[in-house]
């Protein structure tokens, strides 16, 4: 039987953690996905801070879904030691924090030159997913606009060519949209079989706005039933964007973030054969 387990990304609710928790869990969500708390990436946060996090996540009885990592959000220019460096900062969070999963991205590159860029992407990638298979860890990469794995036939690229089960797929269906991909038609077929994490929000191909799961046209009933039926045993995390959306992430506030969770319980009611948790 199918397995959803939610998780958000806390810092779109507010800066301060235990706020954060306090709303995820007075909705029944349990899990955070931790990109950022107190106005700090999670890659900045001191050994007193990630203590910190630790704690109230006990507190609150909640555990991390992955940690949401800028890694690979960055200019193809860079000296790959850039990232190499910024992982260890991830995984060092991860130990501490108890999660094995880090988000991961692939690079931007200059508008027009994928193919140019093509075997460094997968170099770097590579190399990444192997640092992080020495350490025990799994990185998710997640389409997103402007890098290298924007299209669900890159994305499914680097998968296939990088071939290593320490790299595989945040499935996020909006960026798919913004992008003017039809997910279930155009990139399901491809990165099913790679998607182990799926990133929840939804938004239209008219104007490319953002919306709650459901509202547009990210197909998310045909997602969930997919899903189901594909036994998936992982994370469905909530990351609404719904009052900013930007390169650096997004913010949604209290009433967005509970409206997203909302508006994702009301589809998952109608998915038969799975368990939510």
């Amino acid at each position: 039987m199918a397995e959803f387990i939610l998780s958000a990304f806390g810092d779109e609710i507010d800066d301060d953690l235990d706020k954060q928790l306090n709303v995820l869990v007075s909705e029944g969500v349990h899990h955070l996905e931790l990109r950022g708390a107190w106005g700090r990436n999670v890659l900045d946060l001191a050994d007193a801070q990630l203590k910190r996090v630790a704690e109230s996540r006990r507190a609150h009885d909640c555990a991390l879904s992955a940690i949401g990592s800028p890694i690979g959000k960055s200019d193809i220019g860079q000296p790959r030691e850039f990232e190499w460096e910024r992982l260890d900062r991830a995984i060092h969070a991860a130990q501490a924090l108890g999660t094995k999963l880090i988000r991961v991205f692939s690079f931007y590159i200059p508008k027009g030159e994928a193919a140019a860029y093509r075997n460094e992407v997968l170099e770097r990638m590579a190399l990444l997913a192997e640092r992080a298979d020495r350490a025990g860890m799994a990185l998710v990469h997640e389409n997103e606009r402007a890098i290298y794995g924007d299209l669900p036939e890159r994305c499914r690229d680097i998968l296939v060519k990088v071939n290593s089960p320490a790299l595989r797929a945040a499935f996020d269906p909006a960026n798919f949209v913004v992008d003017k991909v039809k997910p279930m038609i155009d990139a399901w077929p491809l990165l099913s079989e790679f998607t182990t994490h799926v990133h929840v929000k939804d938004a239209r191909l008219a104007d490319g706005s953002i919306c709650p799961a459901g509202e547009g046209d990210g197909d998310w009933p045909a997602l969930l039933k997919a899903l189901a039926e594909g036994n998936y045993r992982g994370f469905l995390t909530l990351e609404p964007h719904l009052k900013l959306a930007g390169p650096h992430g997004g913010l949604s506030g209290e009433d967005g973030m509970r409206t997203a969770i909302r508006a994702l319980r009301k589809l998952l009611e109608g998915v038969p054969g799975i368990v939510v948790r």
